[in-house]
């Protein structure tokens, strides 16, 4: 949530400013706002609504210089208005501040503030830190901010500039992420390296604490107690084409598309077909380590929880090893059993959801290890575990997640085999599910081929008003990863359950207006599952069925089939789950509404 671009170099800044704030659309907003120092002043344009507004008004009133910072708000404290959104100014106009995260002691520092004379133009926490940035200058613009940092309780990443400090630009991260970004004779300040690599791949992705000074001469890093410390440039992963939406008409649909290479990308050189092996190295675990493990949780939110749920029933089935989903937000509120033969699994994309990372760190401080399974090198979560897994699956810009689902599950598939063949799991099994493994990239294009078909059957049940979504065993976490995606980009009303738990609640709402969608592969609870529709069926309910089982008796009672190819019960949610993205992806856009960028939403939630 939160975008923040920063530019300290020799070309006019405000096209950069702009251009690196639509890189970060995806991560939702409702304001936005660029500053950019002018000879001896700094001026701020900003303006409630989307870039486009922005564009409108830069284009009655230009900003001239090569310094500058810009920012795209998603709201918490305050609504969304022109004197809420960023950059902020300080009282005496000569500092200008951006900020994600958010100040948990801003309240009292306001109103230390306040009794000093200090005057508060919006009802945001961020504002108070370049009030403090002025109270504590004399001279020495880094000084003056770490001094105002080390007043600060909560989270922030944060891009100053001073009217009176000639191209300087200064950044700080705690808890929010913060990339520098490093060319000939300029540099860059982001949120992430969407806007950086279009200039660009060179990258320092700031650590907890980190505060960086940048010139157009070079750049130094200090920490909050003003030690200087050096981190590491990296080279960014993914290139500027990626992050664009080549021909596709939103970048979720491109993202559901590109699910055939991604699932490749994160199996590529991981299995071993011949021998029915995962290769892991990331994990940093010696075999005898990972035999040692006797129980297992994996945290997560949203999308990645339900990931987590497939992991829990593929590695207690393969692996044997008994195994906890916990949703991170809840994960270090009560006081989990942990202790040293407990493994961990962190999982998030953007590796930076402030909750997980929250979870991370007690799960550290109770003695586990942390192993981590994201999406972006460089990330939070990728840095401060003990070791883990890239999803490889390239930059997601749609807020709501799909591949990086499914690369999610294809990875703890592999972790899954990997633990299995160390413990109860056959060569040839081994090898079986290696071989299926390698084949889901070809299925999951045969069922991409269906999209028209399943735009079809979402307009005939675009104009719902709640649905239901059904599954048993590996389809149960599948159905409520499909009733999430209808939520997020629809905003219809869906919810997820076990098939077998209609009856005990839900079955009281089936009607003729109530769509269920029953996820039903051709698996050992496929009987089941069809006696689950037959008692909807039997009350006036419609019907659309994801299967690869073409029984007659499934014909009987479900109004639409979506077929998808067989393959082994561990892998059906791989493919079972395209169609769901597709199904809510259809109805969403023909009900007029924002994909990419939901309301409300946020790709990366960096708050608590």
């Amino acid at each position: 949530m939160c975008g923040i671009v920063g530019y300290c170099g020799l070309q006019q800044v405000q096209s950069i400013l702009v251009e690196g704030l639509r890189k970060l659309e995806y991560r939702g907003y409702d304001s936005a706002g660029i500053c950019v120092q002018q000879d001896n002043s700094i001026e701020t344009i900003k303006v409630c609504g989307k870039l486009s507004v922005l564009d409108e008004k830069l284009s009655h009133t230009p900003l001239s210089g090569t310094l500058g910072i810009g920012h795209t708000r998603w709201a918490t404290h305050g609504a969304p208005s022109i004197s809420n959104a960023h950059p902020h100014v300080s009282m005496d106009g000569r500092f200008a501040l951006v900020h994600n995260g958010i100040i948990e002691n801003y309240q009292t520092l306001k109103e230390q503030l306040i009794a000093e004379g200090f005057e508060f133009q919006s009802e945001t926490d961020s504002e108070v830190i370049v009030h403090l940035i002025q109270k504590f200058y004399s001279g020495n613009f880094t000084k003056a901010v770490l001094e105002a940092l080390n007043q600060l309780e909560g989270a922030f990443g944060i891009g100053v500039i001073c009217s009176e400090e000639k191209d300087t630009l200064i950044g700080a991260k705690k808890g929010s992420p913060l990339v520098v970004g490093i060319a000939d004779e300029q540099y860059f300040l982001a949120s992430d390296a969407a806007p950086l690599v279009e200039y660009t791949q060179e990258a320092i992705y700031l650590d907890d604490n980190d505060v960086v000074t940048i010139k157009t001469d070079g750049y130094s890093i200090s920490s909050l107690s003003s030690v200087r410390v050096n981190r590491k440039v990296q080279q960014v992963e993914f290139s500027s084409d990626e992050i664009k939406k080549d021909g596709y008409e939103h970048f979720m649909l491109k993202e559901i598309m590109e699910q055939p290479q991604s699932i490749k990308n994160s199996l590529r050189g991981r299995i071993e077909e011949d021998s029915g092996i995962a290769r892991l190295h990331g994990l940093n675990l010696v075999h005898q380590e990972l035999r040692s493990i006797n129980r297992i949780i994996i945290i997560g939110c949203g999308t990645s929880f339900y990931a987590g749920k497939v992991g829990e029933y593929v590695i207690e089935s393969l692996a044997g090893i008994p195994v906890e989903v916990e949703y991170a937000s809840e994960f270090r509120y009560r006081n989990p059993i942990i202790d040293n033969k407990t493994l961990v699994f962190c999982i998030s994309q953007s590796g930076e959801t402030a909750d997980t990372l929250a979870a991370l760190r007690e799960a550290k401080h109770k003695g586990a290890t942390v192993l981590g399974i994201c999406n972006v090198v460089g990330s939070s979560i990728a840095r401060e575990t003990d070791g883990g897994v890239y999803l490889h699956a390239g930059p997601e810009i749609g807020v709501a997640s799909t591949k990086a689902f499914t690369s999610q599950v294809t990875v703890l598939n592999l972790i899954a085999l990997l633990l299995g063949r160390m413990r109860r799991v056959s060569v040839s099994y081994g090898i079986k599910i290696c071989n299926e493994l390698s084949l889901i990239p070809e299925k999951a294009e045969e069922i991409l081929k269906c999209s028209d078909i399943i735009k079809e059957i979402a307009g005939e049940y675009k104009d719902a008003t709640n649905f239901l979504y059904l599954g048993r065993g590996y389809s149960y976490p599948v159905a409520l990863e499909g009733a999430l995606k209808l939520k997020e980009i629809s905003y219809l009303h869906a919810e997820g359950y076990p098939a077998a738990e209609m009856k005990h609640g839900p079955i009281a709402l089936i009607d003729e207006n109530m769509p269920t969608v029953v996820v039903v592969p051709s698996d050992v609870l496929f009987e089941k599952t069809l006696s689950n529709m037959e008692e909807i069926r039997a009350r006036g309910g419609r019907i659309v069925a994801i299967t690869s089982d073409l029984r007659k008796d499934l014909e009987k009672v479900a109004d639409h089939i979506i077929t998808i190819p067989k393959t082994i019960e561990y892998l059906s949610p791989l493919l079972s789950v395209i169609p769901l993205q597709l199904l809510a992806y259809h109805i969403a856009v023909l009900r007029g509404c924002d994909v990419d960028q939901p309301r409300n939403l946020a790709k990366s939630v960096t708050v608590e």
